[in-house]
């Protein structure tokens, strides 16, 4: 099958005219009303109707639109994978993350990556979930390094689970328990983290049917346990967000325990470009594993 004879007829078929789509196509306006003539007699079928004012599609030819566009946007697809693949020398992949993520996790697969590939820049974007969906969507960032929680509307890789705790002033009256009843976060001022758009952890307490006098909330964990040391309230963090904190803060684990998954959200896997596929790649050989 003639890929130029297909665009020819798509083009045509969209912009109702042979000389517009010959223009979009570099040809003539001659040669695509050939090349679209030529598929129709390949197929056996009218596609487009020929009238004084232009062309419009027949009514077999507005079902096979949407075919022929997916048809040639997957070659396109090709393509770009294997000259990104022959082409790792150069060019640029922008991720997105949660800061704890950013922090404790990618700089050891930027490391790695950035050594096999010198000459390719990363860009890191870090932010809360809304920001991360929002550069997915945009295309601005084609891998996205967050927590599960419903919806998720990505495709969708789980690399490692992390421990949710209890993050108390080192003064709190459970301080020196082993370990924070969930149930009690509902006797205390609690400080919620990225301002509640992160919601794997009002999603866990609603599991437990607990929802917590919300005193406080913070766009960032350093705010979070900077409140939390100056006794202002309790938090509950993931394990890896508050790995670097060295403030006088007690981290307790939850009773019963409570984990979140963290992996990374993409559109689409088959549609990454070839950069992006092999720092997924690295990302997926350095993270995925039962502990951190």
């Amino acid at each position: 099958m003639d890929n130029k004879r297909l665009s020819a007829f798509l083009r045509s078929a969209e912009l109702g005219s042979l000389s517009a789509a010959a223009d979009v196509l570099g040809y003539t306006p001659s040669a695509v009303s050939q090349l679209v003539a030529s598929l129709e007699d390949e197929f056996g079928i009218q596609l487009l109707v020929r009238t004084t004012r232009g062309v419009y599609p027949t009514p077999e030819a507005k079902g096979l639109m949407p075919i022929v566009e997916d048809y040639l946007s997957r070659e396109k697809l090709i393509l770009d994978y294997v000259s990104g693949l022959k082409n790792l020398s150069e060019g640029s992949l922008t991720i997105a993350a949660y800061p704890s993520v950013a922090t404790n996790w990618l700089l050891d697969i930027v490391g790695d990556f950035a050594a096999d590939y010198p000459e390719i820049t990363i860009n890191i974007r870090e932010g809360i979930r809304s920001e991360i969906f929002r550069l997915l969507d945009s295309g601005e960032a084609e891998l996205g390094f967050l927590a599960y929680a419903d919806p998720m509307p990505y495709e969708w890789i789980p690399l490692a689970e992390e421990r949710l705790l209890a993050v108390l002033p080192d003064n709190h009256p459970k301080a020196a328990n082993k370990s924070f009843p969930i149930k009690d976060i509902l006797e205390e001022n609690f400080i919620l983290s990225s301002a509640g758009q992160e919601p794997e952890i009002l999603n866990m307490l609603a599991k437990h049917n607990i929802h917590p006098d919300i005193k406080f909330t913070t766009y960032d964990t350093p705010v979070n346990m900077a409140m939390v040391q100056r006794g202002l309230g309790v938090s509950i963090c993931t394990e890896l967000s508050v790995r670097n904190w060295r403030g006088p803060v007690v981290r307790l684990p939850l009773d019963p325990p409570e984990k979140v998954t963290f992996g990374i959200a993409c559109k689409s896997f088959d549609n990454l470009t070839g950069i992006a596929h092999r720092f997924l790649n690295y990302s997926v050989r350095g993270l995925t594993r039962e502990e951190k």
